[in-house]
């Protein structure tokens, strides 16, 4: 049996680097989230997909996080370590280095860069979408900059956090008064 036992997120803002846009909301990490019980013979993956899914946070898949800077401009992103371990950078070059393990989710505004700068052999994350929106993989080239900016700011807020539904996360943090 899985238990969700949310701290408060650290946040983290990052300004246009002018490469990676960014953007004036703040990405949320949540550390040590899910703890699965010593008997547990659930798998955490499943756990994350289950509990995004109920948050309206789909279109899961599982994988790693790329060993190069991205961001999506299309829809923000969680992203749910369900093994192992891995040190990312957040926030373009100019970023934020931060090691995250099994149990941490990643809430990723539109905007923000993310990569993966080492992990794990066995890292693995479950990664959503809010309403199950569909992606892009942009990298900072200055020919898609101009686009990927007016997508970014057209990027609806998501009716629910994805570890703390309606009430709590993103949904006080990203408040844009």
């Amino acid at each position: 049996m899985s238990d969700f036992h949310p701290p408060a997120p650290d946040t983290f803002t990052f300004a246009d680097d002018g490469r990676i846009p960014n953007s004036p909301l703040p990405l949320l990490l949540y550390q040590g989230t899910v703890r699965l019980a010593e008997d547990a013979q659930q798998d955490l993956a499943v756990v994350f997909e289950q509990q995004f899914a109920t948050n309206q946070w789909t279109r899961s898949w599982r994988n790693g996080v790329y060993p190069y800077h991205h961001y999506h401009s299309n829809t923000h992103e969680v992203l749910g370590v369900y093994r192992g371990s891995a040190t990312l950078k957040l926030g373009g070059a100019n970023g934020h280095v931060t090691q995250v393990q099994a149990g941490d989710v990643v809430v990723i505004p539109a905007g923000v860069g993310h990569m993966c700068i080492e992990h794990s052999h066995d890292f693995g994350v479950v990664g959503a979408y809010p309403d199950g929106r569909e992606c892009d993989i942009l990298t900072g080239e200055p020919g898609e900059r101009p686009q990927a900016l007016d997508r970014v700011k057209q990027v609806p807020l998501p009716d629910f956090d994805p570890v703390l539904g309606k009430d709590g996360g993103l949904r006080k943090l990203w408040l844009v008064e």
